[in-house]
Order: C-alpha cells, then structure tokens, then sequence
C-alpha cells in the first residue's frame, strides 16, 4: 500500500502529525475480557459525568440547557425523518423537502432576512461560511471581526481566512460591546454577534451602517431565543444572519450535534452554501418542493462550488422548526421576556455578593459577566461541589478577564436556584479569599 502511493514507511505517512502528539508506545490494553465485563467497566466510567439533570448549571456562551418538549423526539424519531437520505429525487422525497422549506420560512421570520438555506453544521462553521460568502461577494482582502464574536467562531473563520489569504483584524471592545470600528476599501465584512460572548446587546444599526459607509458587508452571529425581543438583524442592515441552532430543541449533548442557521439579503442568494428547498406547484396543480438551489461541489463545477458541507444536519433542523412551530410566534416573545426578568434578577442578586462585581453594565438578554474577588477555577470547583456549575470561565478566551465568570440563564432555572446561586457562589468566593489570605 505505502508503494502504491508512493510513500517509503509509515513514518513518512504521519510526516505532518506533530511530534509530540504521536504516540510512541504500545497501546495500553489488558488482556481480553468478557463483554459484560467490558459494560460494568464503561458504565462506572459513564457514572463519572456530571450532567444538567444531575446539577444546576449556569452555563452559557452558545450552548443553553433549555427544555426540550416531547414533541420534538417524537416528530424526529419517526423513520421517515430519521432515516432518509439526500433529497435527490424530489418526487419521493417530498416529506423532506418540505420539512426543509418550512425550516427556511421558519429562519427567514425570526431573523427578517428573505432568504435562509437549508442550514450547515453549526453556529462558527456558519460564522466561517458567511466570510467565504462576502469574499466572494467582493473579493476584499480583509475581516474585521468583533472580539465579543464566541472565540470558537473567531477560530473558524481566522483558519480558513488563512487559506484564502485574507485577513483578520480584530475590533476591540468597549464597556463589553464592540468599539466603532475602523474600516477601509479592503474590509470585505464586518463580524458581529448578538448578543455578544459577555451577553450584552450590541448596537447592530450603528454597526452595520458603519461597514455599509465603506462597502463592506455585516455578518451577525445571532442567539435564535433572544431574537424574541431584540430588533431582527434583517431590519438593521445586515447582509448575513447566521447562528447557533442548538437552543432550537437541542440538548447539552456533549457540545452536539446540533446545527447551524444561515440567511442573507437576496442579493446574496446564489452564493449561499449548501441547499435551498422551493416550493413550486406540479403538473396538476398540487403544491410540490423542489431543490431550488445546490452549491455544493459535488452538484457544480467545483470553481463554482461555495461549500463542500456534505449534509445540512437535517435532522436537527427539523428539530428546531418544531421547537419554534411549539412555541408560536408569541411563545418566543414570551420566552425571551421570561428570560430578561430572570436574568436582571440574577444580574442583581451575584451583584450583592461581597466579592462580586459586573464586568459591564450594557443591556443583557440571557447571560452576563461578572468578575470575582477568588481564583475563578477554584471557585467553580467549591460550587460544583454543592451541585451548582456558576458558569463559564472567561479566562479561557480573555486573559483580560482572567478573573471572569459568564453566567446564563434559561427557563429551567428559577428564582429559588438564582437564590441558590448566590448563596453558593458567595461561600465559595469567601473561602476562596481566605486560602489566597493564609498563603500570603
């Protein structure tokens, strides 16, 4: 085989594989075992997790422990959905396609962009697409991108910008929202999320009027629940909506699967990535579906290709149309509003605490930063200890904020666990402050 392709050893194979993530021993395995063995071994260590039905979590930053209705599981479970394949015949594919056509209608509504597709695998693959998109669009060689984008989108458009042989400037931030930014004929778009990572509402109409000022295209990274209340990014001037599906019906499954949302302006519409459903009529006159529009490699020339995404994640799209088609177009409002409530109060209550002050005082929808008078890691560590995850630690992306905590909020967390909360997380930062107290 290694002559075949021409390589001399395996060594010269795995040529690219950094040294010192190479394994250079054997395999630690014991000796064979029984299966039922092999089941108890797996099953005391799967007892070792710690899950959001066995503690109360606080965590946020794009991935929310919201409930997720019965209807959900028992639409995407049936075998018609969850077994079929790419849509290619669409006169036995009709379920599908519709299905995706209602999704599209679904994302169009909430993001009050014209067009969406058929969605892409998740929130920073989108954000990733969306810049692919506008260097097409423009072919500019230059993103500025808000540092209040989640860390993982920056990572994802910054790897591939780097294929592209673009650029990526970073706009700062202030008092927790992006600063003006300083844009120029190069700037091919301007990224934004809303809210940003640290949960405050960003000024999208200035924003994006100021990438419209020097031709450059907007691209906003969107929470799906807050659009509830917030302004549509359709109705600010924005070229390019895309997001994070997982609070659509999605549970904290280990970080996924879940899928990403993806609109734009109809200017955009043949540069989109991956599929587009249509609705048309058959020659009988029967409503029907369609794929309107495929840019992925495998259907086109490949110059002309805008994604080589080989699925859309389907099946958890249809999860989030259900979600949305459950709530009603009042229930997201109703949501959100129930979501601002509680998280002003949280806000308030860990403001109290001695040792606790808000890393920013902007608007907020669901989440927020605050930083602590402790070591955070021990903090989270004194917490989890009595059942209670206070949050993400900001310090893992903004050494700026080192000593900074992000904490989320949604419908399944009451008042009584916001108390809770507080309670927690203030003896962990007072114990916290008397080990830092006695080793100094």
């Amino acid at each position: 085989m290694l002559a075949e392709i021409g390589v001399g050893s395996i060594e010269e194979l795995f040529a690219d594989i950094p040294e010192n993530v190479r394994l250079r021993s054997p395999l630690a395995l014991d000796s064979p075992r029984a299966e039922q063995e092999v089941f108890e071994e797996l099953r005391v260590l799967a007892g070792r997790n710690v899950s959001v039905e066995n503690e109360v979590s606080f965590l946020g930053g794009g991935m929310y422990d919201h409930y997720v209705p019965a209807v959900v599981d028992a639409i995407t479970q049936r075998s018609e959905f969850l077994t079929p394949y790419t849509p290619y015949q669409p006169e036995v594919s009709q379920g599908t396609l519709q299905a995706m056509f209602e999704y599209q209608t679904a994302i169009c509504e909430l993001t009050g962009m014209p067009v969406a597709n058929a969605s892409v695998y998740e929130g920073p693959s989108a954000v990733a697409a969306a810049g692919y998109v506008a260097k097409l669009d423009n072919s500019r060689s230059r993103f500025a991108v808000s540092r209040g984008v989640h860390p993982h989108a920056r990572e994802a458009l910054a790897t591939l910008a780097r294929a592209w042989g673009m650029e990526v400037v970073e706009v700062p931030l202030s008092d927790g929202v992006t600063a003006p930014p300083e844009l120029d004929s190069d700037t091919s778009a301007l990224v934004v999320q809303q809210p940003n990572f640290l949960g405050a509402v960003e000024d999208l109409d200035a924003l994006a009027a100021s990438a419209r000022e020097t031709g450059a295209l907007t691209i906003c990274s969107c929470d799906p629940i807050a659009l509830g209340i917030l302004k549509p990014p359709g109705e600010c001037g924005v070229d390019l909506a895309v997001g994070e599906g997982q609070p659509l019906g999605g549970r904290l499954d280990f970080g996924g699967p879940s899928f990403g949302f993806f609109a734009s302006t109809e200017a955009l519409l043949r540069r989109l990535p991956g599929r587009i459903a249509g609705e048309t009529r058959d020659q009988d006159g029967w409503r029907g579906f369609v794929l309107t529009l495929q840019t992925r490699e495998q259907h086109i020339r490949r110059e002309r290709a805008t994604s080589n995404i080989c699925t859309a994640q389907a099946l958890n799209a249809l999860g989030g149309v259900i979600y949305l088609s459950w709530l009603g177009r009042g229930g997201i409002g109703e949501l959100s509003e129930l979501l601002v409530r509680r998280t002003a109060y949280a806000r308030e209550r860990l403001a109290e605490i001695d040792g606790v002050s808000l890393a920013n005082t902007q608007p907020v929808v669901r989440e927020f930063a605050v930083t602590l008078k402790a070591p955070v890691a021990g903090v989270i560590e004194r917490c989890a200890e009595r059942g209670i995850n206070p949050g993400y630690p900001l310090g893992r992306d903004y050494p700026e904020l080192e000593d900074g905590l992000l904490v989320a909020l949604t419908e399944r967390r009451t008042r009584s666990d916001i108390d809770r909360l507080a309670e927690v997380l203030g003896a962990a930062i007072a114990a916290g402050r008397e080990v830092a107290e006695s080793r100094a």
